[in-house]
């Protein structure tokens, strides 16, 4: 496992896994920089200008890592490394984990496969230069144990104390406790909901703090960084979440419902409307219409029962060991044939 910007990037790109943290968080600033390199020439050209800046680290990658196959999961590896590669190279194979909206970064010609977990995705692929025959939907991966059957709700949430009786909402805001997280869940509570509710806070431990000192209308728990989130999404009822594909891609696993607050502009855009289409969430950007969203599939079981559904439908919960069996066989068939020309 190679990170390609801490291991080998130049200054200032190899601080861009602390940086991009902080880009995320000024939405317009990144959506603009999406929009501007985002197409197939322009991509092209970002990336040839980027070359001579970079190609002494990549070729020392190259050369520092020799091997039978390269798998590359992010949007920005797949051009330099195939350069530096040259016309001669293992098979390269690119596992998009972008959902919908997909950079034109992640798509290179020279791939011999390009593994994409939706159908948008792979007509993105198509559109942007790769042969279709290359061009595998298998769904995006996320961790095994997020892939379990469901589990017993009511087991779940006696194990963890929490009530049987009542609508379970799970809001999270990812590992940095990021989003109106605060106010979303003041507006849960006060709301009169016949609801419990979960807030995640992820390493945010200044917003956990002030969440555990307030009084609460409905029976409501205060976590930080959890490692029991697969529980956590068997046991709910309801996700309120940014629309992040690792998290989307794990509540759809879970058979879990989405509210679905905040994107990520031009990245996350498609994914808001993957869902709201498919019918497994709904987009609501405020804690105001987040709590609509949540008092109607209350009042309408039949609209919650719906979108569960479709949740179940969209899941791809072997998609991890399906991309690990297709990378198998690759390195397999690509000895064999040249055991045979040996």
């Amino acid at each position: 496992m190679v990170d390609i910007f801490k291991d080998h990037a130049p200054l200032p790109l190899n601080r861009m896994p602390d940086i991009y943290p902080r880009l995320v968080r000024i939405p317009q600033a990144w959506g603009l920089g999406y929009r501007l390199s985002n197409g197939r020439r322009r991509a092209r050209l970002i990336m040839e200008s980027a070359w001579p800046y970079v190609r002494h680290a990549i070729r020392e990658l190259v050369s520092r890592h020799p091997c039978d196959l390269l798998v590359s999961v992010h949007p920005l590896a797949a051009a330099p490394t195939l350069r530096a590669l040259g016309g001669q190279h293992p098979p390269f194979i690119t596992v998009v984990t972008d959902l919908v909206t997909t950079h034109a970064f992640w798509y290179h010609r020279q791939s011999d496969l390009c593994l994409v977990p939706t159908e948008a995705a792979r007509q993105r692929a198509i559109r942007n230069g790769l042969r279709p025959d290359i061009v595998q939907v298998v769904g995006l991966p996320v961790a095994d144990r997020f892939c379990h059957p469901p589990a017993n709700k009511s087991s779940l949430r006696k194990q963890y104390g929490w009530p049987v009786d009542r609508t379970l909402i799970l809001l999270v805001g990812g590992g940095e406790g990021m989003g109106p997280l605060e106010k979303t869940a003041a507006a849960i509570a006060d709301s009169g909901l016949r609801a419990s509710l979960i807030v995640i806070t992820g390493r945010n431990k200044s917003l956990r703090a002030r969440l555990q000192e307030r009084k609460w209308e409905i029976p409501t728990y205060i976590y930080g960084f959890v490692r029991e989130m697969p529980d956590f999404m068997q046991a709910a009822d309801i996700l309120v979440t940014k629309a992040g594909p690792g998290t989307i891609s794990e509540a759809l696993n879970a058979g879990l419902p989405m509210v679905l607050y905040s994107r990520l502009p031009g990245q996350e855009d498609g994914n808001v409307s993957f869902i709201t289409i498919e019918g497994a969430g709904v987009w609501a950007p405020n804690p105001k219409e987040i709590v609509i969203a949540i008092d109607r599939w209350i009042r309408y079981p039949e609209r919650h029962h719906q979108a569960i559904a479709a949740c179940q439908r969209l899941a791809r919960p072997k998609a991890a060991r399906r991309i690990a069996n297709i990378l198998v066989e690759k390195v397999r068939s690509t000895t064999n044939l040249q055991s045979a020309h040996t």
